[in-house]
């Protein structure tokens, strides 16, 4: 029998893409996690990336975006403006909005109070100045999460010798589930899971599922990406991710309390702590 898993430890919320580019789209997330927020204060981490806010950022300066192996390639020239965009303009609209909904919002970078140690990613893969959380302390959002606040975490770290790094959000967000000692990461997106053959949201994937549903076509388009994405996060972070939407008041509610919704996608070795299945 699964185990429902401990609602003492937070839940780690992951946001970006479309929905931060967007007015109409980012208000509803906000109420969305302001509601998670007010249903069990003090239980939700928010990361969040901003790659179109950048893109904008560096087009207007005259530096082209490129990116390799499917990361964004970040000249040592481009890092104070993409660290002024996600720790600032970014993280500042996510803060003030959410703040405007009733919620005591803490902004912060990885970097702020030593919650996440960082270093570069394999030099090998010739990406510039992108890093990787490896390790961390999370004395300061246990004290945030302690005073019934909000953290928002924008994913720009550094180096132990003080060199800003640009860490990839989602990559963020599976360390900081360790970090943490978090019960789980939930990627918010516009779909409400990932729907099999008969049209249905799976409530549960494991890789050899999604590599069979792959190949069938099953999967396919954006969910591609959003699926290995998950697999690689439950890996990387020893504990179940769910996908699922910003947009269903009741699967938040759901996964505020520790029940399951959208889609769940764990590791074999991570099934005894997949939440509980919701029961109608």
């Amino acid at each position: 029998m699964s185990r429902a898993p401990s609602l003492s430890k937070p839940l780690v919320i992951k946001v970006g893409g479309a929905v931060l580019d967007d007015a109409a789209s980012l208000a509803r997330m906000l109420d969305a996690v302001a509601m998670m927020h007010r249903s069990r204060p003090g239980s939700v981490v928010l990361v969040h990336g901003g790659g179109a806010a950048i893109e904008r950022a560096l087009a207007a300066l005259g530096m082209a975006t490129t990116k390799r192996h499917g990361i964004r390639v970040t000249p040592s020239e481009q890092v104070p403006v993409i660290a002024g965009v996600l720790g600032g303009t970014v993280n500042a609209r996510i803060v003030s909005g959410l703040l405007a909904r009733g919620v005591t919002a803490q902004g912060m970078r990885l970097l702020d109070g030593g919650l996440a140690r960082c270093d570069r990613v394999d030099p090998s893969l010739e990406v510039g100045e992108v890093g990787c959380v490896v390790g961390g302390n999370p004395t300061v959002v246990r004290s945030i999460l302690a005073s019934g606040a909000l953290p928002v975490i924008a994913s720009i770290g550094a180096t132990a010798s003080g060199d800003l790094l640009n860490v990839n959000a989602d990559d963020a967000a599976a360390a900081l589930v360790s970090v943490l000692g978090a019960r789980g990461l939930a990627l918010l997106t516009d779909v409400a899971g990932v729907r099999g053959p008969d049209g249905a949201v799976a409530a549960q994937l494991d890789a050899a599922r999604i590599e069979e549903w792959i190949a069938l076509g099953i999967i396919h388009g954006g969910m591609v990406p959003k699926v290995k994405g998950a697999l690689a996060a439950s890996a990387a972070s020893g504990a179940p991710v769910t996908i699922a939407s910003w947009q269903d008041a009741d699967a938040l509610a759901a996964l505020a309390h520790g029940r399951s919704a959208g889609t769940t996608i764990a590791c074999p070795t991570h099934a005894a702590t997949q939440p509980q299945k919701v029961t109608s």
